[in-house]
């Protein structure tokens, strides 16, 4: 299979490896060139294309090597696989690069629940040193005086405002922002479906939103049917034994119906799934530090509010059913901007018990434009939880995050 490589793309990286094996006169080159950009728009299958293209021996190293329980030992690896690198060039007579994945992951620095260490110091501080002196690179408790052979770092990530700010000054290294275009998003997914021989434009038109993993995604989704028809047949007992160290030779499979419909049908369904994860934000729910986090007066260990309710629900029926409720003008205001302004309304409410651990739970979404009928929704609900905490939850369906929380009732003290 042949796999497109984004012209862009190419020439930045093979410029910043030749680059970094040329003498050029009164020139400093910086030794790092860190590529950034969005959650998987193919930035390391991109790096994967070109090392193979130039013939490029990579080194990996990955996020997860940049923690350790033993201070130091991170910062030492990265230095010996700076040296490994620097040995294959001089044995192999080839280029070598040393690359780590999703830095910013391991050293970055995400929020204030995210701890600076010992080992997040050290990696930073190493790193930049290598960069300034990258044919002098020492290991712990040993000195080697040959100098060693100059190896360009390439690191990727999302966000790389999370890291040192020294690290990726200019002289250090080469920022690149890496967002395909629709002339790459139309040839990388055109090497996906190379073989399916599909024309693909409407296809990566129908999804101007979605990264470049998402149409990968959804060729492996074609062969779920014939799977799971395999698994019933074979039965779900003895799959594992059909599948692993078996003498019988590797089930076999059609090859699924590549057609632009049942496509775009899968695509759809992925979709609404990515939508369900961002519209529920049960991060908020279930971590405290995010929920807390605009609202430190009412954490727990700080004394609660006085009880002040804002909706005062009145039900007055010989059956038990709502004749009236009256809302605060402050929330009928509230849900007024919010319905105005496009926004989807949620609805919350929690006991005592539960709303001293946040643990909210989910009443009604409310899309209607007319904001009567969300009044009215808002107000039943309001009486059938009279002794509870009632929140309402104003959510952009564009950006998929909420925008607004606000407690519109709690229980009498």
């Amino acid at each position: 299979m042949t796999y497109y490589i984004s012209p862009r793309f190419l020439n930045i990286v093979s410029v910043h490896i030749t680059k970094n094996f040329l003498e050029l006169p009164g020139v400093r080159v910086p030794l790092i060139l860190g590529i950034h950009g969005r959650k998987g728009e193919g930035k390391t299958f991109q790096c994967e294309l070109v090392f193979e293209k130039m013939g490029v021996e990579a080194i990996h190293m990955s996020a997860g090597e940049l923690e350790s329980p033993d201070a130091g030992d991170p910062a030492r690896l990265i230095r010996l696989r700076y040296r490994e690198a620097a040995e294959l060039i001089k044995v192999r007579g080839k280029m070598a690069v040393l690359m780590i994945n999703d830095f910013d992951a391991g050293a970055g620095r995400m929020d204030r629940g995210t701890q600076y260490t010992v080992n997040t110091q050290l990696v930073h501080g190493t790193l930049m040193n290598i960069a300034d002196r990258p044919t002098d690179v020492q290991l712990p408790g040993s000195y080697d005086a040959n100098p060693l052979h100059r190896v360009p770092i390439i690191v990727t990530g999302n966000d790389f405002s999370t890291l040192y700010a020294p690290l990726i000054r200019d002289g250090r290294m080469v920022k690149f922002y890496w967002e395909p275009d629709r002339e790459d998003r139309i040839g990388i997914v055109g090497g996906i479906f190379a073989e399916d021989g599909l024309e693909i434009e409407q296809l990566v038109d129908a999804f101007p939103k979605q990264a470049i993993d998402f149409f990968s995604a959804l060729r492996s989704r074609l062969w779920d049917e014939q799977i799971l028809e395999f698994i019933h047949n074979v039965g779900i007992e003895r799959v594992g034994s059909r599948v692993v160290n078996s003498a019988d030779k590797p089930p076999e499979f059609q090859k699924p119906d590549f057609s632009l419909q049942r496509l775009m049908e899968f695509g759809q369904q992925m979709a609404r799934e990515q939508q369900r994860v961002e519209t529920m934000g049960r991060s908020r729910e279930y971590n405290q530090n995010l929920y807390w986090g605009d609202r430190p007066d009412m954490a727990p260990g700080n004394p609660p509010p006085v009880p002040q309710p804002e909706a005062t629900p009145q039900v007055s029926s010989s059956n038990g059913s709502l004749q009236s409720t009256q809302l605060s003008p402050e929330v009928v205001e509230q849900l007024q901007q919010l319905l105005s302004t496009g926004y989807h309304i949620g609805i919350e409410y929690a006991d005592r018990r539960r709303f001293r651990t946040s643990s909210w739970k989910s009443a009604q979404s409310i899309t209607a434009s007319a904001q009567s009928d969300a009044i009215e929704t808002v107000s039943a609900i309001l009486s059938e939880h009279s002794g509870e905490y009632v929140r309402i939850i104003g959510i952009d369906p564009k950006a998929k995050r909420r925008v607004v929380e606000k407690i519109i009732q709690r229980p009498a003290s």
